[in-house]
C-alpha cells in the first residue's frame, strides 16, 4: 500500500438492482453486468475499478497527480495540492461528505457526500463528474475510466453505518469468521499478525491493524475494492458482511 493511504464488491447492488434494470436504466452491456466469456469485463470488476479510481484516479490511471488546489475545493478546507482531486478528499471514505466521518477534523471541507447519488443513472453521474465544477475532462480521467467510476458511485456504495459504529468506530462483524478469511487471504501480503507491511516508518509505524481501528471507512473501502497503484485484491466477489467480518478481524490486530 502507499505510505499515505493505507488500506470488495457487491453482490449487493448488482442483485438489488437487477441485470435487467442495469442494462435498461444504466445503459450498460449485457456483457459488462453478466459475462460468460471470461475475457470480458464483469460489472463486479468494473464497480471495484471505480472504488479505486474514488481513492486516487491518477494512481490507478497511472498519471502524474495534479499538482495545484482543486479550483473547487473549499477555502475551509485544511488540504493543499493533490489530495484535494481525489473523490473520497471532499466525499469520505463513508460517502457521506460533511455529514460523515468528515464532519470535523482535518478532512473537513463542508462538502456533502454521494449517497445521494446511489441508484442514479450512469450517464448522469458522468455529467456532474465532467461539469465546470468537478472539472475532470477527458484528459484527466479518460471515459472508460470515467464510466466506472460512474458506475461505483451509483452501484458500488455501501451504508457504511449500517455496518460500522459511528461513535465507537467498532465493525458490526463476526471476528472468528473475519480470522479465517483473513488468515488465508490477507495473511499471504500482510502477515498473520497484519504487520508485514508497514505503511509509514518505524519512528510511526503504521499497519492493517492501526489503520483499521482508526478510520474502519477506509479499510471497509479498501477490503472492497483494494489499494490504487499496488496488486492488493479486492474482495469483491465475498459478501458484504464476510467484508466487514474482516474489518471486525482486523481491528484486533496490533495497532503498534
Amino acid at each position: 500500500m502507499l505510505k499515505d493511504d493505507r488500506i470488495p464488491i457487491l453482490r449487493c447492488c448488482i442483485a438489488v438492482v437487477s441485470g435487467v434494470f442495469a442494462v435498461a436504466v444504466l445503459g450498460l452491456s449485457s456483457d459488462v453486468v453478466q459475462a460468460d466469456d471470461p475475457t470480458t469485463e464483469t460489472g463486479i470488476f468494473t464497480i471495484a475499478r471505480g472504488g479505486l479510481l474514488y481513492d486516487k484516479w491518477w494512481a490507478v490511471l497511472e498519471h502524474d497527480p495534479p499538482e495545484e488546489t482543486h479550483p473547487a475545493y473549499p477555502a475551509a478546507g485544511k488540504k493543499k495540492g493533490a489530495t484535494t482531486w481525489r473523490c473520497k478528499e471532499c466525499h469520505g471514505w463513508d460517502y457521506r461528505g460533511a455529514e460523515g466521518a468528515y464532519a470535523k477534523g482535518s478532512h473537513y471541507s463542508g462538502l456533502k457526500g454521494v449517497r445521494s447519488m446511489v441508484g442514479q443513472p450512469v450517464e448522469k453521474i458522468v455529467a456532474v463528474i465532467r461539469d465546470s465544477t468537478h472539472g475532470f475532462t477527458e484528459d484527466l480521467i479518460p471515459e472508460s475510466a470515467v464510466r466506472k467510476l460512474a458506475m461505483f458511485v451509483s452501484l458500488g456504495q455501501v451504508d457504511m453505518d449500517q455496518y460500522i459504529d459511528r461513535a465507537t468506530k467498532k465493525a458490526r462483524g463476526n471476528a472468528a469468521n473475519g480470522a479465517r478469511l483473513y488468515q488465508t487471504v490477507c495473511a499471504v501480503c500482510h502477515g498473520f499478525d497484519g504487520k508485514e507491511i508497514n505503511f509509514k516508518d518505524e519512528k510511526k509505524p503504521e499497519y492493517i491493524g492501526t489503520v483499521a481501528q482508526a478510520n474502519p471507512w477506509e479499510t471497509l473501502h479498501k477490503i472492497r475494492n483494494g489499494q490504487p497503484g499496488i496488486p492488493m485484491v479486492a474482495l469483491a466477489a465475498l459478501s458484504v458482511q464476510d467484508q466487514v467480518d474482516i474489518l471486525a478481524y482486523a481491528q484486533t490486530l496490533p495497532a503498534k
